[in-house]
């Protein structure tokens, strides 16, 4: 642990500092000609290091920072179920999506995209026109059965940690990536926009899920960081159905759904009703197919009336 001076300093700077370093970083490579995925690259992986040591220096929770046989499927998760599904659906539908933008833009007889903004004002619109159809994916993943099941796979995690930003099963992460990028790819957002704002939700994504001892003041009424979203992964249902923005909140209090009460996040999260949820990363991708061979698994724990146990 830091000392006292240094941790107050760490709590409250570390994210900012990080954060929007990385975003103008990002945004500098690509104005000196590097191609958006290598800018995006060159620095979500030093941020991921970075963040990934600092958890060691000043944690939120100590039990969080013990390994519980959950990395190697979050490592898997993080690289085949969280970039793979992106990258075969824009293969698939930009050329569609993008013949449709241009057609729409006719129609109109008006760009649909503010492309002669600057950029700074392109990115927040870009977060919150995206983030409303991933607010109601995720929402709808936690009040429909069918859909939670695949969520389960990301509420299933022993606990928080940078890594475990990635643990989504492919059907959930291809759900939420189409609720976040079709409108944009549709409104003629630029490639740029479009690497800026997967920038921002990869490295924001990890430190909404990081075991640090940070704190954002008045920034909790912009981003869905990792003071909100520890309360989204609690046990109890009141609690996990809430704070649903994957990077800002907007939605969240458009909807009612914020949740920041004054008291320390539950040390404890998971599946209430599903305590020996699969570890491996094949048996997540199973999990939704063998839902009530997993209730019956669980035991006495697993009470069958819970369809959306826990957080669901």
């Amino acid at each position: 642990m830091l000392p006292a001076p240094l941790a107050t300093a760490f709590r409250y700077g570390f994210f900012p500092v990080v954060f929007f370093g990385a975003i103008a970083v990002g945004w500098t490579l690509m104005e000196h000609g590097v191609s958006p995925m290598i800018a995006t690259g060159a620095v979500v992986f030093p941020c991921a290091l970075i963040i990934g040591l600092s958890e060691k220096v000043q944690p939120k929770f100590a039990s969080w920072g013990v390994p519980q046989g959950d990395w190697p499927a979050d490592l898997a998760h993080t690289f085949l179920s969280t970039i793979v599904p992106p990258e075969i659906i824009r293969a698939l539908t930009i050329g569609a999506l993008t013949g449709a933008s241009i057609w729409l833009t006719e129609r109109i007889g008006m760009p649909l995209w503010p492309s002669g903004s600057p950029i700074w004002l392109q990115l927040p619109l870009a977060m919150v026109i995206s983030e409303f159809g991933s607010y109601w994916a995720h929402r709808l993943m936690h009040e429909h059965d069918a859909l939670w099941r695949l969520h389960a796979v990301h509420h299933s995690a022993p606990r928080l940690y940078w890594l475990n930003a990635g643990r989504f099963h492919p059907l959930d992460t291809a759900l939420q990536y189409i609720g976040q990028s079709v409108p944009l790819v549709l409104l003629g957002a630029s490639p740029e926009v479009l690497a800026l704002f997967a920038l921002w939700t990869a490295v924001h994504g990890m430190f909404q899920h990081a075991n640090l001892d940070i704190r954002l003041g008045p920034l909790n009424w912009v981003f869905s960081m990792a003071e909100l979203h520890r309360w989204h992964h609690s046990t109890l249902i009141a609690e996990g159905n809430t704070n649903y923005g994957a990077n800002t909140c907007f939605w969240d209090i458009v909807f009612q759904t914020r949740f920041l009460p004054e008291r320390e996040p539950p040390e404890e999260i998971g599946i209430a009703a599903l305590p020996h949820f699969p570890k491996g990363y094949f048996a997540h991708l199973a999990s939704p197919f063998r839902w009530e061979a997993l209730q019956q698994e669980a035991g006495p724990d697993g009470n069958g009336g819970a369809e959306r146990a826990g957080p669901g």
